[in-house]
């Protein structure tokens, strides 16, 4: 039954909003993967959409799927650039890879107008500033 299904906990997978320069020195967005575990994960798939509300009318985005085959240990990937005009959305990113045979899976949602530059902060896996989802 359901409640034997065992849902292994995602530690030390993470997701990063970061700002960053092109070269025409603007601004733009990119979304991180970050895997702080000590172990490489397998065969990540990253779902993403935008939803969400702007003067009372309903917004949705298409949703785009990510295919990652490895994520090294200790390390970081681009998953996708990311539209500052889509910062009013939640923002919803659903991460599932495999360690091992065992799957895992989870939701991170960036709130709307969550990215933003009162929320940049460093993030020392990228040796970048961005809007890091705990």
């Amino acid at each position: 039954m359901k409640k034997d299904i065992e849902i292994p906990e995602v530690k030390h997978v993470t997701l990063a909003v970061v700002r960053e320069k092109n070269i025409l020195n603007q601004n733009e967005w990119k979304v991180y993967l970050i895997n702080n575990n000590p172990f490489p994960i397998e065969n990540t798939l990253v779902a993403s959409k935008g939803y969400g509300e702007k003067e009372g009318e309903t917004q949705r985005t298409s949703t785009l799927r990510h295919f990652l085959e490895t994520v090294p240990a200790n390390q970081s990937v681009v998953v996708e650039p990311l539209d500052e005009k889509l910062f009013h959305l939640n923002n919803e990113y659903w991460v599932s890879y495999y360690i091992g045979n065992q799957i895992y899976d989870r939701r991170f949602v960036f709130v709307p107008d969550s990215i933003c530059e009162e929320n940049l902060m460093y993030i020392k896996e990228l040796n970048k500033e961005g809007v890091l989802h705990s």
